[in-house]
């Protein structure tokens, strides 16, 4: 059974650390907004260290990380920023003390490698949500997402696609994050089942052909036959090619699952955008569609 960490209320402590890529400006902001939500911050080493593209050795962050981990007194931990680097430290770190204490875990983007391990090997829930990093372009909905999902509260997304998928309605335990990182993990002990789930997917910079590769990939491994709903959030900053690649990510996705019966949506809030929507991995959920309207709720 997957394990919730416990919500959060005023008084918690909770850490901010960075296992990727260094922080290029202060997060002031955000750490003002945490505060204002009645939580008390605390700031790991790695907030402030530089190592080429990192915030820090690997070493470093994994000690910084490993730390708040271990520390019974901080309630969450969350990811400075994303970038790349978590890949390196994952299975260095030690787990013991979070599985007897557990804590939420949030972050997007390249954090998703923490998200995946957590679902995958410590069967526990984690956020899918916005990060210091972005808190000062952050749409204020997607800001009282993150809230609402830490201190318990229910949350609900009402939307229009413009993008036509599949209509449909169904429950089921969420999994997900960015596809290129789900990839990464792909053959290790940090990959998802995800037989019966609903999946969320979202990715930013890449080609068409790097989409359509990673998807195939997906679904030669029949990942995506055994799929109870499917959640596609934005695919943006696509680079152009001298040449067209002829398909549009939701394209691409549409045309490796349109054969089978589940629902799917497109254009969901979640991703590399201003308005990028928690979700929680592991929790059960609610989807709707009847295009162009999608309902989403948790």
């Amino acid at each position: 059974m997957i394990k919730q960490p416990p919500y959060l209320k005023k008084g918690d402590q909770v850490a901010i650390v960075c296992p990727a890529k260094k922080l290029p400006k202060p997060i002031d902001k955000a750490i003002a907004i945490l505060q204002g939500w009645g939580l008390e911050v605390v700031l790991g080493e790695t907030v402030n260290a530089s190592y080429h593209q990192f915030a820090g050795t690997d070493e470093l962050r994994k000690n910084d990380l490993q730390k708040y981990l271990d520390d019974p007194n901080i309630k969450a931990i969350i990811a400075g920023r994303g970038g790349y680097g978590t890949l390196r430290i994952i299975d260095e770190l030690d787990f013991t003390a979070f599985l007897q204490q557990p804590k939420w875990l949030v972050g997007f983007s390249d954090i998703t490698v923490l998200l995946s391990h957590a679902f995958a090997q410590l069967q526990m829930q984690s956020i899918h949500a916005q990060m210091p990093y972005t808190f000062a372009d952050s749409t204020p909905e997607a800001l009282e997402s993150l809230k609402n999902s830490l201190f318990g509260q229910p949350v609900a997304y009402h939307y229009t696609s413009s993008f036509k998928g599949r209509n449909g309605q169904v429950e089921g335990q969420l999994i997900g994050g960015n596809l290129t990182l789900l990839i990464a993990v792909e053959g290790s002990v940090s990959e998802m089942d995800y037989t019966d789930k609903i999946l969320f997917i979202e990715d930013v910079g890449e080609h068409e052909y790097a989409i359509d590769r990673m998807m195939r990939l997906l679904k030669r491994k029949g990942k995506l036959a055994r799929l109870k709903g499917l959640v596609v959030g934005a695919f943006n900053e696509v680079a152009e090619e001298s040449i067209p690649f002829g398909q549009s990510p939701q394209e691409v996705i549409w045309e490796l699952v349109k054969e089978y019966g589940y629902p799917v949506c497109f254009d969901f809030p979640t991703g590399h955008i201003n308005d990028n929507r928690a979700m929680v991995l592991g929790k059960n959920v609610s989807l709707r569609i009847d295009h162009p309207n999608v309902q989403f709720k948790f």
